[in-house]
């Protein structure tokens, strides 16, 4: 999923959230002239003009309100861009599982590959003392 996309997944699940808890919010949000896509326009919009490049949640989360709160406000043009959202991976029990048994067999291999090169020790030559073959004309 691209950034964008998740960006607007993610506002869209605090404004929906929002609206079931505020009911003077869900009257904003249901607004007809309103819309995620200019919600999304707008806040991109106020972050360049701002010159920022980062924001935290709740920035974008009241310029987001302040979008559906309003009724005359200038969106702006769409932008192209890219949108990177910090987000949590959450697991369920089988993939925790199944992560844990993983890791539990990586652990094993590189066990096991410590005990083999723990036998396998290079063997130490002993230095040797040659004799010099005599040559011919020793002789």
């Amino acid at each position: 999923m691209k950034g964008t996309e998740h960006f607007k997944k993610t506002i869209k699940a605090y404004l929906d959230n929002r609206a079931s808890t505020d009911s003077l919010f869900a009257v904003s949000y249901a607004k007809e002239n309103k819309n995620l896509d200019d919600c999304i326009t707008f806040i991109l919009n106020q972050v360049k003009a701002n010159g920022c490049c980062g924001m935290t949640d709740d920035e974008v989360y009241s310029l987001a309100t302040h979008y559906y709160d309003e009724d005359n406000i200038d969106v702006g043009s769409p932008i192209s861009c890219g949108v990177v959202v910090n987000h949590q991976i959450e697991l369920t029990a089988e993939e925790k599982e199944q992560a844990r048994q993983e890791a539990i067999k990586a652990y094993q291999a590189e066990q096991m590959r410590i005990m083999q090169n723990r036998n396998n020790k290079p063997k130490v030559t002993k230095p040797q003392t040659s004799t010099p073959q005599p040559s011919l004309f020793d002789f």
